[in-house]
């Protein structure tokens, strides 16, 4: 199956799906099921990490999917672990020996950490190795302005992608603002949890049913609407092929301010730094 996926620039160059899976907290062995499953229904976009436990299956998926590696586009992160003194050079290249990649499409720092003050060092360890050819493009993950800022004064480089929990209970305007005025792509991880039952909204159901589909569906396509990347996790092909069912249909400007009302707040969301994703 050809993969249908739309595909937002990155602004090093290059593209990344807007769909992708999501592996955390699968295993080896169900990663690597997942992954083949996923390929067969049409996806190319597969987000991992070396806190998640499980490069070896999703390699392991990517090399037994039958896709062709240029045609994969995978997301490693590098948890505190490899921050500071070109900690990550050795990282990456473990990761990499662990995929059975030459590459990754994309590698991000998956934490700030700012109480040790090594994600600028970091940063500049992740240029170098984008200028090697070991990732194509680089990134962060629950990053907030005010460290991309630092990024930004100290090596001149902005990100990539950001990778944040996001979804319609957390839609973290600011931060998806700011992104976009430093042409960064915004990345949902949880795009269809948040910090309550999100599918269990009436609002939900009554969209779900005007455009006969399912609560998650209309949740996927507010990211999709949103100009943001999602990466919902499953290891069910059937809730996988659900989940890729949502470029052949529209929220409408109604549809989409009901969904404004689902959010929870500014204090929604979890501490990023002590959760796996």
């Amino acid at each position: 199956m050809t993969s249908s996926i739309p595909s937002l620039p990155l602004a090093g160059g290059g593209s990344i799906p807007q769909l992708g899976l999501g592996t955390w907290p699968l295993d080896d062995a169900e990663v690597e099921q997942a992954v083949v499953a996923a390929a067969g229904i049409g996806y190319r976009h597969v987000d991992t990490a070396a806190k998640y436990g499980n490069e070896v299956g999703v390699g392991r998926g990517v090399a037994a999917s039958g896709v062709p590696r240029d045609e994969w586009f995978v997301t490693t992160k590098l948890d505190g672990n490899y921050q500071g003194d070109d900690r990550a050079v050795a990282g990456l290249d473990a990761s990499l020996q662990r995929l059975g990649l030459d590459y990754v499409d994309l590698l991000l720092i998956h934490w700030p950490l700012p109480q040790r003050d090594q994600y600028v060092s970091t940063w500049e360890t992740f240029i170098r190795l984008r200028e090697a050819g070991k990732a194509r493009a680089i990134g962060v993950s629950n990053f907030k302005p005010a460290h991309i800022d630092r990024l930004l004064a100290e090596t001149g480089v902005a990100p990539a992608v950001n990778q944040i929990q996001l979804s319609p209970a957390i839609p973290r305007r600011e931060q998806r603002a700011y992104d976009s005025e430093h042409d960064i792509v915004t990345e949902s991880w949880s795009p269809i949890g948040g910090s309550g039952d999100l599918l269990a909204e009436p609002v939900l159901a009554d969209l779900a049913a005007k455009h006969g589909r399912t609560p998650s569906q209309i949740v996927l396509r507010w990211h999709v609407q949103n100009g943001l990347v999602a990466i919902p996790k499953s290891r069910n092909p059937e809730r996988m092929a659900e989940n890729l069912a949502v470029f052949d249909f529209e929220l409408d400007a109604d549809d989409l301010s009901q969904l404004d009302r689902l959010d929870e707040g500014p204090d929604a969301g979890v501490d990023s730094d002590h959760t796996g994703h």
